[in-house]
């Protein structure tokens, strides 16, 4: 798996991680997300590197430009509801890719809280044959859901290219997802935190991006 750890290198992109975190700046939530927006549009610059494109020109009012565009057909499906804000950032930079959703969602098991399996209710996804599939997931914790949710999207085609997109990962996630991808699957991530609590959680993290961006949710 080629790996883009985004922070290895300084940029705007600390200022938007370390507010993320910011317990204080965290109560804000239109701020949460637009700060991951904004983390999602640098990924989608930084991953738009390594793709196809292909020779053009473009007419002026004063004559024409030779120019290189994107040709990769792209389908970006995130995981619900966390996903949405990253989503929208990775669409502001890719906004003629077609879009798929998932629900994917931690159930833990009754007499062992900190066992956990990822559940699958609602899926929506266009034909992936041959298309160059976004998985977009702020949180890479365990690395559970990225893989569930690749086999879930399986029965909808092959993709020629797949990119991984997290915010926030643990190497144990990392760990986990490149044993479950094929070494050509590329994986961006904004940065890297060393280690999970006993219920699965990234620490230091930033806590529940879901209920960060949306409110708080009523447990199953």
């Amino acid at each position: 798996m080629h790996i883009h750890n985004i922070s290895q290198q300084n940029s705007i992109l600390n200022t938007f991680i370390s507010e993320i975190r910011d317990v204080s700046i965290q109560k804000d939530r239109m701020r949460f997300r637009r700060n991951i927006e904004r983390i999602g549009e640098i990924m989608g610059y930084e991953m738009s590197k390594v793709l196809s494109y292909r020779a053009t020109s473009v007419k002026t009012p004063l004559g024409t430009s030779a120019i290189h565009v994107l040709e990769n057909d792209i389908v970006l499906c995130s995981i619900l509801r966390a996903g949405v804000p990253l989503h929208n950032g990775l669409l502001n930079y890719f906004d003629a890719a077609e879009n798929a959703f998932i629900s994917a969602y931690r159930r833990h098991h009754k007499h062992n809280t900190e066992s956990f399996e990822i559940i699958v209710e609602y899926l929506t996804c266009p034909n992936l044959e041959g298309k160059t599939l976004i998985l977009a997931d702020p949180m890479l914790a365990t690395g559970q859901s990225m893989a569930t949710t690749f086999r879930a999207l399986k029965p909808f085609g092959t993709p020629k290219a797949i990119h991984l997109v997290s915010v926030i990962g643990a190497q144990k996630g990392i760990d986990y997802v490149e044993n479950h991808f094929d070494a050509s699957t590329h994986l961006w991530i904004a940065t890297i935190d060393d280690t999970l609590n006993d219920k699965g959680y990234i620490v230091p993290g930033l806590g529940d991006a879901g209920d960060l961006a949306f409110g708080e949710k009523l447990q199953h």
